[in-house]
């Protein structure tokens, strides 16, 4: 059995930090599938709708170069514990404390500089005690998790806000992010020695040799609009369907809009987790183009078919789910691999900050141009959802143009 430099096992120290995740991602999307009930009650336009989703991805952006960057000096434990207590104060704020736009942002934002402090520390944790083969592996059994989490988020909002009230689900999210912290404190070991040294000569914060490195910033690139359209894509979704079956006149027996959210999230991870395979055997650079153009022709044609029936916008979403999600782990994965081992902490802030600028943006874009057009329309919808799948292309493009190294194990490197 492979083992850490800390002694644990990597298996367990996969399961724990996986686990962790799950725990702490819970209420990652309470707001989204709440907000079609909430926004009208605090009287929000679409755009201010917008500004509270996309100030958790703001907040992440802002705090993930400190950080994450950290780690590189730091015992990265330290740190996702850290991320962990302000995603539990971030829950909690909202759950107790939200009654409009500035309190429920607020809330949003602690969560979101929590999770800066969570997902990429986690992904370092692992890059760092595994060998370079089984790297990519672990960072999609990673990103699985947070899938998985991800998903179920949408159902336990529905379920929770239901049974017990919209308040209610917060603070069982707040409660779950504390079992993470005692999961993370008790079971992962730390690490005693700092992490080697930059030999480039520069200081911990400079990010120039980052930037330099053309392969790990062409994945990084690419993740910054497969971020800015996921997180449009769970941000807007329930909101979406909820305007298909109301302009439709859809039965009540339809599956909610909560739960076909949740099947979009465990859909994305299994196709996260296929497609790092996919990655290994076809090539990484091959794998990722492909997901690209399925994400331009099925979202391209999303808001304008998927307007005609709540059955076909729920079946489109899904297909839109795997294709999203289908280069997740392996844009993430590529960007670790070929970063220099001394500055990956580094190298995953600045992917993980352009990761989440894209998140910021995506939902604000959605909600002004829902605006733009005058509110839900199919025309606004249709607007939208091209405009995400444009910015897709130009994300191609440059891909293509930047040609990015594979990864050790991937076809065409040696095994």
């Amino acid at each position: 059995m492979r083992l850490t430099t800390s002694g644990l096992s990597g298996t367990r120290l996969v399961i724990a930090v996986c686990a962790a995740q799950v725990l702490v991602q819970m209420g990652a999307f309470f707001w989204p599938v709440l907000l079609p009930s909430l926004a009208p009650m605090w009287h929000l336009t679409n755009g201010e709708a917008g500004w509270i989703t996309a100030g958790f991805y703001g907040a992440y952006m802002l705090a993930v170069p400190i950080l994450v960057t950290l780690t590189d000096r730091i015992d990265a434990k330290r740190v996702y514990l850290l991320g962990v207590g302000l995603t539990i104060g971030g829950h909690l704020a909202f759950g107790f404390l939200a009654d409009g736009l500035w309190s429920a942002l607020g809330a949003r934002v602690m969560a979101g500089i929590g999770w800066a402090g969570t997902y990429m520390t986690g992904v370092k944790l692992l890059a760092d005690k595994v060998d370079k083969k089984l790297m990519s592996r672990a960072v999609a059994g990673h990103a699985a998790s947070i899938g998985v989490s991800g998903a179920l988020s949408f159902a336990c909002a529905d379920a929770l806000a239901q049974v017990y009230g919209w308040r209610s689900a917060f603070i069982v999210a707040g409660l779950s992010a504390f079992v993470a912290w005692l999961v993370v404190a008790l079971s992962v070991p730390g690490t005693a020695a700092p992490a080697a040294r930059a030999t480039d000569g520069g200081g911990l914060f400079d990010f120039r040799p980052v930037f330099r490195n053309r392969s790990a910033m062409a994945y990084a690139q690419a993740y910054c609009i497969h971020t800015l359209e996921m997180n449009a894509l769970r941000g807007w979704g329930v909101a979406f369907l909820a305007f298909v079956a109301a302009s439709s006149g859809s039965s009540q027996w339809q599956i909610s809009p909560a739960y076909v959210l949740t099947g979009l999230g465990l859909i994305g991870t299994a196709a996260s987790v296929l497609g790092n395979e996919m990655a290994i055997k076809l090539g990484r650079r091959r794998l990722i183009s492909l997901a690209m153009i399925g994400s331009i022709v099925v979202g391209g044609s999303l808001g304008y078919l998927g307007t005609l029936s709540y059955g076909l916008a729920a079946m489109l979403l899904l297909v839109y789910g795997f294709v999203v999600w289908l280069d997740s782990s392996s844009l993430t994965a590529g960007a670790a691999g070929t970063a220099e081992p001394s500055r990956r902490g580094a190298t995953l802030a600045v992917h993980s900050s352009l990761g989440y600028a894209g998140g910021f943006v995506g939902p604000l874009m959605i909600g002004y141009t829902l605006d733009a057009f005058g509110g839900m329309s199919r025309a606004a919808w249709g607007a939208a959802f091209l405009l995400v799948a444009a910015l897709m292309l130009a994300a191609l493009l440059v891909f293509r143009w930047m040609r990015p190294r594979e990864l050790v194990g991937d076809r065409g490197t040696d095994a």
